[in-house]
């Protein structure tokens, strides 16, 4: 009995997870977890920019189109938008899994630009009014995502 026990748990831990694809096809395999993509990025400086492939939860989306998400990091956070607008995700998918593929930099992020994010993001009046400078970011351009089922 424990034998047939361990086996059906085997069975269960062993299936593979199944992807929704968006834009360009990628794979799964070779991916970095959330603290080795974090320490890659703590390597960048402006102007640089180096191909990532990576996996964590999506913190925020876009509620309007789809068309960017914020992504968490080990006491951070990156800023995803998608190649040559191309594509867009879907606009609940917050707190779910994701792989993305592509280019990560650091950018400055406008002031204008925070607040179109954040109405966007559906933040309050009040919450909006408090952006005041701009924000060096941690951004990434994928040019292809996988959304756990």
């Amino acid at each position: 009995m424990a034998l047939f026990l361990w086996n059906m748990s085997f069975a269960q831990n062993s299936v593979a997870a199944s992807y929704s694809s968006y834009g360009e096809k990628i794979s799964h395999e070779k991916t970095m977890e959330p603290l080795r993509a974090q320490t890659k990025f703590d390597l960048l400086k402006i102007g640089d920019t180096i191909d990532l492939k990576f996996s964590t939860k999506v913190k925020s989306v876009c509620k309007m189109k789809g068309c960017w998400m914020v992504l968490e990091l080990p006491g951070d956070e990156v800023r995803v938008t998608f190649k040559d607008y191309g594509f867009f995700v879907p606009k609940d998918i917050q707190n779910k899994e994701v792989i993305v593929a592509g280019k990560a930099y650091l950018e400055e992020i406008s002031v204008e630009d925070q607040k179109h994010y954040a109405r966007d993001e559906g933040k309050t009046p009040e919450e909006i009014d408090l952006i005041k400078k701009p924000a060096l970011t941690r951004s990434f351009v994928a040019h292809g995502v996988l959304l756990k089922e």
